[in-house]
């Protein structure tokens, strides 16, 4: 059973994050500087609760290990700078991007606040990495929620949508780029405690 499937499953309906935001909040844990096992993050998939919704341990274990193949496509994906949007996500005439893509910006930003304090360690304000943090971050944020960004960039007389197109086509390379510098420099630092 795929990932989709197993989310999209009668039983499981709402229990469980969506099938986007559960792909981007994935990215999010591939991306993160220190590597966090599934079995501390794979409870927010299910928003946080410590029994899993499901009703038998085969489904539960179909669910995890689809997780974690879509991780271990991710991570190497992010670190080569071959990630890519996944299918689905795109952008939208009437709203800018679409549903997939909102919910898969949200899932990212739910998994930053999971990995937080380890970019915020390796990458901390005022640094010249903090601002490449920042872009990526505040880039994720717009496509989110493009109708509060253009409501606010129209505040500032700018015309946003073009802006929007660049960000989406330019998220894979931010993605990758932030995901190879974190790594960079956890192993430098690594290097310098032994």
């Amino acid at each position: 059973m795929s990932l989709q499937e197993i989310i999209s499953h009668p039983e499981l309906d709402g229990k469980l994050l969506n099938y986007p935001t559960t792909l981007g909040f994935i990215t999010s844990m591939a991306a993160a500087p220190h590597m966090l096992s599934p079995h501390d993050w794979l409870p927010y998939l299910w928003g946080g609760e410590e029994t899993a919704p499901f009703t038998n341990g085969e489904q539960l274990e179909q669910y995890v290990e689809a997780v974690v193949q879509y991780w271990n496509e991710y991570r190497p994906a992010l670190l080569g700078g071959t990630w890519v949007w996944p299918e689905g996500c795109a952008l939208d005439e009437t709203d800018i991007v679409n549903e997939q893509t909102k919910d898969f910006c949200q899932g990212i930003l739910q998994g930053w606040q999971l990995a937080r304090d380890d970019w915020e360690t390796i990458m901390p304000e005022h640094s010249e990495d903090n601002a490449l943090l920042g872009g990526v971050l505040l880039s994720l944020s717009m496509l989110f929620d493009p109708e509060t960004t253009l409501t606010m960039l129209e505040e500032q007389g700018l015309q946003g949508l073009d802006q929007f197109e660049e960000i989406f086509n330019s998220i894979p390379v931010m993605l990758c780029g932030l995901t190879q510098r974190g790594a960079a420099i956890v192993e430098a630092s690594e290097d310098e405690a032994e």
